[in-house]
């Protein structure tokens, strides 16, 4: 495994250092109460609607967080980079459910305080994109608890509630009301009184969906006063330091998945009981403005536990001693959603959100069978139908997105009004997309490396994490982005795509194939180049192509190939080869038989796309 000489070091000090560190009673507990699928929608964050009063006295002795951002609007990649202080996007674990392991050296965060005599348990979600390891936590299960370690043990405590989870907003009757049976007339909400995003349509179903949101938030309110009342009956909640959160925002569509405000700003609340405080952190009812990334929670626990932070950690500690400068911007990445791939990066400063579609070619809201389940995506795609969507509802249901996005969060907090092409906010835009593409690189971002190719290279040097530190391997980001950019220019670019079907590296060939096909009918200069590019020795080159001469036009060459590819040896590929067809409707009717066959693949997104194949040809 390729480590630099940098985080070598710095391990290597981090782990000898466990044993030496500072034990017993004058070390803090520390306890995480964190839920699903909440934007700040509590009382102490001023909204007016919230009936959220155990947060709202936790805040009142506490700091409150006013820009805490979560690095992905989805809970596994999002809590990849939590529990290991790594963007999800170095460690190749930036896709959903795609089980990327970390290379050796990169440690679950609570291992390290296992380490340093932490008793360290789970309660219980894990869902890290990648397998628990061995030592992670000393229990992780449903009765996971601190009460059971050893006498004078510090521990580090997560409690995890999932009353707040989309699919509970969205849940039958019955279950709904099991999750909110401890509120009363009082805590329940008129729906007609609330008010709704600009970017859903106001209808009686949306407005119902809304009013669950916010009682299931009240409910996890309850929840979190038993936790905390715990605290306070087991005598230590002055031996505690406390974090609240949530692991990305609302669970409901163009929030949940997306990385808008409603995406990742979440709710952040720390309580540092006085003997703990130190250079003014920790004052009650104090609200702090300072930016926050989900990847500092790992380093922020350890510094706070007198636990050196290990080198590879790419986040800041906000809290303990020695703290470094303030960051300046927060950066967020959506990648393949269940079935569906749209790379998407952002970042955000203490005013802007500038966001990068990668793939602008693709609609916002793509057929995602689990986010269908909802009514108010239901909703979105009823009132499309009937021609009377609100204009911030009709943009996020239009058929493609703009390459570039910019908002002002402070003037436009729904963020309605892109700006990117404003030339007063120009110098604004150009500042945030430079940061972006600094950050893509010093980062080492895998973003724009095709899924088949980063399992088959992950597997082949241990980890997903290697394969940008090969030194072969360092300018293929900017390349693969070169290449993603000339697409983006159209038919001028096209003789260069063209000429890159014969690129020595994959990748390349793989968005320049789909380059290519954005173009349609308009790429019959490169129909030669693609016939051939059929032929490629990678699939996931064979099925762009492949798609791109459907796109021309030639129908009957695709089929073939991408029925064979729905066959591959490799998931990802069948995946890529199902939503070609997918995507070809009624032109692939004489690959049902296929598709049908693909309803018993192993993968469940590949099962996904064939049965909306299935549906739609049926």
């Amino acid at each position: 495994m390729p480590v630099s000489r940098r985080e070598f070091i710095a391990d290597t000090l981090a782990v000898s250092a466990l044993r030496g560190a500072e034990t017993g009673a004058s070390r803090p507990n520390i306890l995480w109460l964190s839920n699903e699928d909440m934007s700040p929608l509590l009382g102490c964050y001023g909204d007016t609607h919230a009936i959220t009063p155990n947060l709202d006295a936790l805040a009142k002795r506490s700091v409150r967080y006013t820009h805490a951002y979560t690095t992905a609007g989805v809970c596994a990649p999002s809590r990849s980079c939590i529990i290991t202080g790594v963007y999800q996007s170095t460690l190749g674990s930036q896709n959903m459910r795609s089980s990327a392991p970390p290379p050796d050296f990169v440690k679950c965060f609570p291992e390290y305080l296992r380490g340093a005599g932490y008793y360290c348990t789970n309660n219980q979600k894990t869902d890290y994109n990648f397998p628990v390891p061995e030592g992670a936590w000393d229990e992780s299960s449903s009765k996971a608890h601190y009460r059971n370690r050893g006498a004078g043990q510090p521990f580090f405590a997560v409690f995890n509630n999932v009353a707040t989870h989309e699919s509970q907003i969205r849940a039958p009757a019955e279950m709904f009301a099991k999750q909110t049976a401890r509120l009363t007339p009082r805590d329940r909400q008129d729906p007609a009184k609330l008010a709704l995003p600009p970017y859903y349509p106001d209808t009686p179903v949306v407005r119902r969906q809304w009013a669950n949101h916010y009682e299931l938030n009240t409910a996890m309110d309850y929840w979190a006063g038993d936790m905390l009342r715990q605290l306070e009956e087991d005598g230590l909640a002055g031996d505690t330091i406390v974090f609240y959160w949530s692991d990305h925002g609302s669970g409901l569509p163009r929030a949940k998945r997306w990385l808008y405000e409603s995406s990742t700003h979440v709710p952040l609340i720390v309580h540092i009981p006085e003997k703990f405080r130190r250079d003014g952190q920790g004052t009650p009812g104090s609200v702090s403005e300072e930016l926050v990334s989900f990847v500092d929670l790992a380093p922020t626990v350890l510094n706070l536990a007198g636990v050196p932070i290990p080198g590879h950690m790419q986040g800041r500690a906000f809290l303990g001693p020695k703290l470094q400068p303030p960051r300046q911007y927060v950066f967020g990445m959506r990648d393949r959603m269940d079935e569906r791939y749209d790379i998407i990066r952002s970042v955000r400063d203490k005013r802007y959100r500038y966001i990068r579609n990668y793939e602008a070619y693709k609609p916002y809201s793509q057929f995602l069978r689990y986010c269908e389940q909802s009514p108010v995506m239901q909703e979105l795609r009823r009132v499309k139908a009937a021609g009377t969507l609100p204009p911030a509802a009709a943009h996020f249901m239009a058929g493609h997105k703009p390459v570039e996005e910019l908002y002002d969060a402070e003037s436009d907090p729904h963020e309605t009004q892109n700006l990117a092409g404003s030339v007063e906010h120009r110098s604004v835009l150009e500042r945030l997309r430079k940061v972006h593409l600094t950050w893509m690189e010093e980062s080492r971002d895998l973003a724009l490396v095709p899924e088949p190719e980063l399992e088959k290279a992950g597997r082949e040097l241990g980890s997903r994490y290697a394969i940008l530190r090969k030194p072969e391997n360092k300018n293929l980001p900017r390349r693969l982005r070169r290449m993603v950019e000339l697409g983006e220019q159209g038919k001028p670019a096209l003789a260069r795509m063209a000429a890159a079907l014969g690129d020595a590296e994959p990748g390349v060939r793989y968005w320049a194939a789909t380059g290519i096909g954005n173009l349609g009918k308009g790429a019959a200069a490169a129909e030669e180049a693609l016939w051939k590019a059929l032929q490629d020795s990678s699939s996931m080159v064979r099925v762009a192509a492949a798609r791109a001469l459907w796109k021309a036009g030639k129908a009957e060459a695709a089929l073939p190939v991408l029925t064979a590819e729905l066959k591959s040896g490799e998931q990802w590929v069948r995946l890529h080869a199902a939503i070609v067809l997918d995507e070809m409707g009624s032109v692939a009717r004489s690959a049902i038989g296929p598709l049908q066959d693909a309803l018993k693949d192993e993968n469940d997104y590949v099962r996904r796309v064939a049965m909306h194949a299935v549906e739609a040809l049926a």
